[in-house]
């Protein structure tokens, strides 16, 4: 089992700044991925980024050049540094670990925090 604690989220204006942080915890494996997904009101969870343990990452259109993805490998934390957030970035952000074991891919989730971006 894999244990995920998110915080982070919070209030904030259009055009700020917040920063996520994921710790992992439990029976973590050497070659595994991070990311975050999002959820707003009414829509389905959608991938934000993702970075694997060799550091190569992956982002949606929507957040290119705004987010960026970062790990601590001796931490087993993830981070989402969120610039110049938008109206639309305002969801529930949720935490996500992947490793396979075996034949099979184990994902783990956490909580989620809410970002809401508002005047």
């Amino acid at each position: 089992q894999v244990q995920l604690v998110e915080s982070g989220g919070g209030l904030v204006q259009p055009g700020g700044s917040l920063r996520l942080s994921c710790a992992a915890s439990g029976s973590i494996f050497s070659i595994n991925k991070m990311g975050w997904y999002r959820q707003a009101p009414g829509k389905q969870r959608e991938l934000v980024a993702t970075i694997t343990n060799t550091k190569s990452t992956n982002y949606a259109n929507s957040v290119k050049g705004r987010f960026t993805i970062s790990r601590d490998s001796a931490k087993n934390t993830v981070y989402l540094q969120m610039n110049s957030l938008k109206p639309e970035d305002t969801a529930v952000y949720y935490c996500n670990y992947v490793h396979r074991d075996g034949n099979s891919d184990l994902s783990y989730w956490g909580q989620g925090t809410q970002v809401t971006v508002s005047s």
